[in-house]
């Protein structure tokens, strides 16, 4: 049993482990909470009485099914759908569809139980949803994608609807694939419902600033930090991981605030530029060539592609991880820690292990878990989903403008919730304590459920 669980919660952590064997990732999202809420439920003991925590590690419903598709050859193929509605008490299910190899229940419900308090952070009215397959779109025709797209929301579509469940876009999860879901959504249901699902085109519901969302608001959740710390922002190195669109958007933004980002990656290396990552010749290499990172040091003279090794080790005072979970662990965080680092904000989903965290707390240098710095994805999708209902469309500034005051909200909220628990500079703490009694608060408000 880990020692940084307090005693009161251990039992039900243990339930966790027993009634959800094997599934390490969502443990571990588990472990993150509890092990920081001890202070909470001795201040609010009724939440123990009440048990709050065991409910709240209880889906509320799991969803698992297949998808059965045919490629351009003829053959069927056989993948496994998700969707995991995991609370409901704040608004309607809300989160991401991942389309991923390593897609597995497990995956899920730690990104849903992660989704829950990064949703309650936003103080807008979602609940915590996730969802996705073992469907690796890699490689494949846009045609297989599509038949695959419609296959998977054949299944879906029953579970879905703008007031109970409202997907969006994840890993793998583009504008291609959300174009072809919502088609089949309402070629089969005969309703044009624009608040079902998030991440839509322009042309046809889409919210202006959405692509840049949570890549933009991790860097201003970043730049809350320092500016807290009485730290500056501008002239900064910065160490993004990651080359998809949440590290474009994160690099766009950290450029556009006066630092410099030195470095980004891929799954088959790193490149360094000393001159600052040139974002529109990175745009052309990933966006529109879907090449490798390793291309864009090919066509850059100032830049060096590194064939593995981990991007960390190039020193820089802000790390974004954007990349996936785990992906930056203790030694990775040491290495961060000697090259002077002194803000990391997260822009993926737990990408930091427990131990690099702790490297970093133990260390002094700031942390921003993703629940809160990377809470604008989902934040820009409450907002589309609010433009939906009242038939009305933004513009990029007042969505982007909405979208830097949510940021800023939450990160008021969990620095005045750490420093209320003598906590000052606990981020990690301050938005679990903040979201949890939240959804705690509200669970208790609407009786035993």
């Amino acid at each position: 049993m880990p020692d940084t669980i307090d005693p009161s919660l251990q039992h039900a952590y243990k339930e966790v482990l027993r009634r959800n064997p094997g599934e390490h990732e969502f443990h571990q999202a588990v472990e993150e909470v509890l092990g920081t809420l001890g202070p909470v439920v001795k201040r609010h003991p009724h939440y123990l009485a009440e048990r709050v925590i065991e409910r709240l590690c209880e889906p509320e419903r799991q969803i698992i099914f297949r998808v059965p598709w045919t490629d351009d050859v003829g053959q069927v193929q056989i993948n496994r759908g998700f969707r995991v509605e995991y609370s409901s008490v704040l608004g309607p299910y809300k989160g991401g569809l991942r389309f991923h190899p390593s897609v597995l229940l497990g995956t899920v419900k730690f990104l849903g139980f992660e989704q829950i308090f990064k949703n309650a952070l936003t103080g807008l009215p979602i609940g915590g949803g996730k969802g996705g397959s073992d469907f690796d779109p890699k490689g494949r025709s846009d045609t297989e994608v599509m038949r695959f797209c419609q296959s998977f929301m054949t299944e879906l579509y029953r579970h879905i609807g703008e007031y109970t469940d409202v997907p969006a876009g994840d890993i793998g999860v583009g504008a291609r694939e959300i174009g072809y879901l919502f088609g089949q959504y309402k070629r089969i249901t005969n309703r044009y419902e624009g608040g079902v699902i998030t991440g839509k085109g322009l042309a046809w519901g889409g919210s202006q600033a959405r692509t840049e969302a949570t890549g933009y608001g991790t860097v201003v959740f970043a730049q809350e930090m320092a500016k807290h710390a009485g730290l500056g922002f501008e002239g900064h190195d910065v160490v993004v991981s990651g080359s998809g669109n949440v590290a474009i958007y994160a690099i766009e933004k950290v450029n556009q605030l006066g630092g410099r980002v030195l470095a980004c990656s891929d799954s088959s290396g790193y490149v360094v530029d000393e001159q600052g990552i040139d974002l529109e010749l990175l745009k052309e290499v990933k966006e529109v060539q879907r090449g490798r990172v390793q291309d864009y040091a090919t066509a850059r003279s100032s830049a060096r592609f590194v064939d593995g090794g981990s991007v960390w080790d190039v020193p820089c005072q802000v790390a974004l991880p954007c990349a996936t979970q785990n992906e930056l662990d203790e030694h990775a965080a040491a290495a961060l820690v000697r090259g002077g680092t002194e803000i990391v904000a997260e822009g993926a989903n737990m990408p930091c292990t427990p131990a690099a965290v702790r490297v970093f707390q133990q260390a002094g240098v700031l942390f921003g878990p993703g629940k809160a710095a990377n809470a604008g994805g989902v934040a820009t999708s409450a907002l589309e989903m609010q433009q939906n209902a009242s038939r009305d469309s933004w513009t990029f500034e007042h969505t982007e403008e909405r979208l830097a005051a949510i940021m800023r909200r939450i990160h008021e909220r969990v620095v005045t919730t750490a420093e209320d628990y003598d906590r000052p500079g606990d981020y990690v703490f301050g938005a679990n304590a903040t979201g949890f009694v939240q959804v705690a608060d509200s669970m208790l408000a609407m009786g035993v459920i």
